[in-house]
């Protein structure tokens, strides 16, 4: 039988999954893609970036996180779209430029 780690009351699975479940969406566009990209700057090498659509209600949901830190928007504008491709671009470049070229 496996035997759980208990941390106020709640398993440490439990309470490190917590931290994730509850996490609010960013009300903006603007929020989110600077948090994104301020969460891969300080930790690039455990930084993650999720991308979910889900077309049977119109959704596209994005998620940043390094396992301390969580950001997440959702929208149903097709504009947003265009942002999201920005937003890939800007990640990227910070991910193939050295740490001296990128601009702070």
């Amino acid at each position: 039988k496996k035997e759980s780690v208990r941390v106020g009351g709640a398993t440490l699975a439990h309470a490190f999954l917590s931290r994730f479940v509850n996490m609010p969406y960013l009300p903006s566009w603007d929020e989110f893609a600077k948090a994104a990209e301020e969460i891969y700057q300080a930790s690039p090498y455990k930084a993650r970036y999720v991308v979910k659509y889900r077309h049977c209600d119109c959704k596209l949901e994005l998620k940043v996180t390094d396992d301390v830190n969580c950001v997440k928007y959702r929208t149903d504008q097709a504009q947003d779209v265009k942002r999201l491709e920005k937003l890939n671009n800007s990640l990227m470049r910070l991910m193939v430029s050295k740490p001296s070229e990128v601009k702070q």
